[in-house]
């Protein structure tokens, strides 16, 4: 059987089973005017997002990398009862994400923390909330990203479910000159969580690949 580029099953996906809703849609379209619009959850990926939320009915949520809050808001209509701790490190970025998160009635559930993630995380940490996190979300830098899942699991309950965005960069490359530093930092991190015994997990070819873990124990 022949095959056909990834791209474009990406694209046809998207063009007939993902139904962004209208504020989400909305959403995109004006972070597509800004610097690194790219760094925005892509719609199949807000699709899985909004899934895990609505199946999981997180009661608290960890969401790294908040960006113009596409990743906050997908959860938040999905979970009604989900109160949200939102971690970036530029407030004015962050003005879109406030913005929308009011238009749509969740910004009162929304605990927006703007700093380092990881200290904002070690924060959570210090402040007593191990085991205090239903669901966790982290698409943010690059290099931190093995640090955020150390945190991240340490918050998470057992029973709780991470997903990590982006995962899969270096899989994409066309070839390994073509595979950066923080894709390497990436599939490094996606090797060594398929060995670790704390949890049980799955990558998704979703967009740029998204893995999902539950912390066992």
């Amino acid at each position: 059987m022949s095959t056909i580029p990834y791209d474009t099953v990406l694209n046809r996906v998207r063009r007939r089973f993902v139904h962004e809703p209208d504020i989400l849609r909305r959403l995109r379209a004006e972070t597509s005017s800004r610097p690194n619009s790219q760094m925005i959850l892509d719609p199949e990926g807000g699709a899985v997002l909004a899934f895990l939320a609505r199946a999981i009915q997180p009661k608290r949520t960890l969401d790294i990398g908040v960006f113009t809050g596409y990743s906050a808001l997908a959860i938040a209509l999905n979970a009604p009862d989900a109160r949200i701790t939102a971690l970036y490190v530029d407030a004015d970025v962050t003005e879109t994400a406030r913005r929308y998160w009011r238009e749509a009635g969740v910004a009162d559930r929304i605990d927006l923390r703007i700093g380092p993630a990881l200290e904002s995380l070690g924060t959570l940490i210090a402040d007593g909330n191990e085991n205090g996190f239903d669901f966790a979300f982290i698409d943010a830098d690059k290099p931190n990203y093995g640090d955020y899942y150390e945190r991240a699991l340490t918050l998470l309950r057992p029973g709780g479910v991470m997903a990590l965005d982006n995962i899969l960069w270096a899989v994409l490359a066309e070839s390994p000159d073509d595979i950066s530093d923080d894709a390497r930092t990436l599939d490094e991190l996606t090797e060594r969580m398929s060995r670790d015994d704390r949890v049980t997990m799955a990558v998704l070819p979703v967009g740029s690949g998204m893995t999902i873990a539950t912390k066992n124990g």
